[in-house]
């Protein structure tokens, strides 16, 4: 164990909702809540402002809409999130080499090994500097938490909530553990709470006194083991820098089931050009396609298929999708579709002769009639051929119109409005979705530096009115100017705030 609170935990605000906050200047001081909107989706964040009504994350949306009717509800803008985490976690690496990323919100840094401090007046300087350039960089706020160990150092920003700091000094750990509830510490869920309760533990000083036998009798030799160091406040878990992503993935839970063969098609079709937006993203070229379908009865089903080489291509990615789909029996309706792309790679030169290589053995295989079925081309829906047998990969082919067996092609799917997401009009300018239905879609005028804005209703065909990137929420600074922020220097209520 360390002497001194070098481990630093940062845990930014209530960060989905905050961030809305600050991009939308009506919706500042009042409850937000960001999730699913459907009738089965969940609450990603609440703001605190809404946390006051009972809302709180991964609450089903319906409870959270009878707790908070008049709640501003969000659909989630991750790529936004994305771009303020990446913001956030350059000014961690600022501090050390050793940062730990827990989610876009979260991490751990091991500010001993960045040399930046070495007690408990230079750490506390340290997170003071870091939470000001968080506030200055993205206009946000977040809290921290810094301790001689990971558990407690989490502690710590748990009890900073929100926007502060609190430094747990060493050598005060097991006075601080003992009266809390044994929920605190990690690995300790509702079962296991409950199991520990029916035992007369209910305290964190409780565990302690029990005996690590005890302990091991009750839960089990590893999870036993573990629960009482942590009782006695020792956490010799070291702080691990960025760990190697294993897969990327997205999926898309629907308000009510998917029957049509061709409209699930389509919805895997444009999974898999997202999935490979943030394939690209990261950086990596995957092998493996691997196609997620839950089905009317939550039945869960997965295939896969890997690749000669990996691929970041859309084409490809698409075409490999569509072949798993058909060994998916669909006829009782879909609920959840979801695409992902594992046994990433760097994308490297050779990626790009792979596909190549492969692309040519099959415009080789198709110019000899290889593959005997004059109706294959038509398979995988999304006008996207399914090339050859085997599974393997062809190079990307650009997309027609959607066709089921050669039929008549579909329609183009109507233009999708999700409440909160940002658009521009050629007259009015930028601005956000209010709300969307019955043709027409209502969008308040308003851009992070600006006032509240006023509210316009269009068709949702409307030619003038277009999706569009997210604004940043703080201003570009000036010739010798300072950076804006959304917050106390600019008169205005910090995001998140409670």
């Amino acid at each position: 164990m360390r002497s001194a609170p070098t481990i630093l935990h940062l845990d930014m605000d209530a960060f989905y909702a905050s961030a809305e906050q600050a991009a939308k200047p009506s919706l500042r001081g009042k409850a937000v809540v960001v999730g699913g909107l459907g009738p089965r989706g969940v609450v990603a964040t609440a703001s605190y402002e809404a946390r006051r009504f009972g809302v709180h994350s991964a609450m089903p949306m319906g409870q959270a809409r009878r707790l908070a009717p008049n709640a501003a509800y969000l659909v989630p803008r991750f790529s936004f999130y994305r771009d303020i985490s990446e913001q956030v976690m350059r000014l961690l690496r600022e501090l050390s080499p050793l940062v730990e990323p827990l989610s876009l919100d979260e991490a751990f840094v091991d500010l001993e090994a960045g040399g930046v401090a070495s007690d408990e007046a230079s750490a506390r300087a340290v997170g003071e500097r870091l939470r000001a350039d968080i506030l200055r960089v993205t206009g946000l706020t977040g809290s921290v938490g810094l301790a001689v160990c990971k558990m407690l150092a989490k502690i710590g920003s748990e009890q900073a909530k929100p926007d502060g700091l609190v430094l747990i000094p060493a050598g005060t750990e097991r006075k601080l553990l003992e009266p809390m509830s044994v929920r605190i510490l990690p690995g300790v869920g509702p079962a296991t709470g409950d199991h520990l309760r029916r035992a007369g533990i209910t305290t964190v000083g409780e565990l302690a006194e029990a005996g690590e036998d005890e302990l091991v009798r009750l839960l089990g030799k590893a999870h036993g083991g573990a629960l009482y160091a942590m009782a006695l406040a020792r956490d010799e878990r070291p702080v691990v820098a960025e760990r190697d992503t294993k897969s990327v993935s997205v999926e898309d839970t629907y308000d009510v089931d998917i029957h049509d063969r061709v409209r699930v098609r389509m919805e895997v079709a444009r999974l898999a050009e997202r999935c490979v937006q943030r394939l690209r993203a990261a950086g990596h070229s995957g092998r493996t396609i691997v196609l997620k379908v839950r089905r009317f009865d939550f039945s869960t089903l997965t295939r896969s298929e890997t690749l000669r080489g990996p691929t970041d291509d859309p084409g490809v990615v698409r075409e490999a999708a569509a072949r798993l789909l058909e060994s998916v029996d669909t006829t009782g309706g879909v609920r959840l579709l979801g695409v992902g792309v594992s046994g990433l790679a760097d994308y490297t030169q050779e990626d790009l002769f792979a596909q190549a290589q492969a692309k040519a053995e099959a415009e080789a295989a198709e110019a000899a009639g290889a593959d005997g079925d004059p109706g294959a081309a038509q398979e995988g829906g999304g006008g996207l051929p399914a090339e050859g047998a085997g599974g393997e990969s062809v190079g990307g082919v650009e997309p027609g119109p959607a066709e089921s067996g050669g039929a008549e092609p579909v329609p183009p799917a109507e233009r999708r409005w999700p409440s909160g997401h940002d658009v521009r009009h050629a007259v009015h300018g930028a601005g956000w979705v209010q709300g969307s239905g019955l043709g027409r879609v209502t969008v308040r005028f308003e851009t992070p530096q600006s006032v509240p804005g006023r509210v316009r209703t269009f068709r949702t065909d409307d030619p003038e009115l277009e999706p569009s990137d997210p604004l940043p929420l703080v201003a570009a600074p000036g010739p010798g100017e300072g950076a804006a922020v959304v917050g106390p220097e600019a008169g205005l209520p910090v995001p998140g705030a409670g």
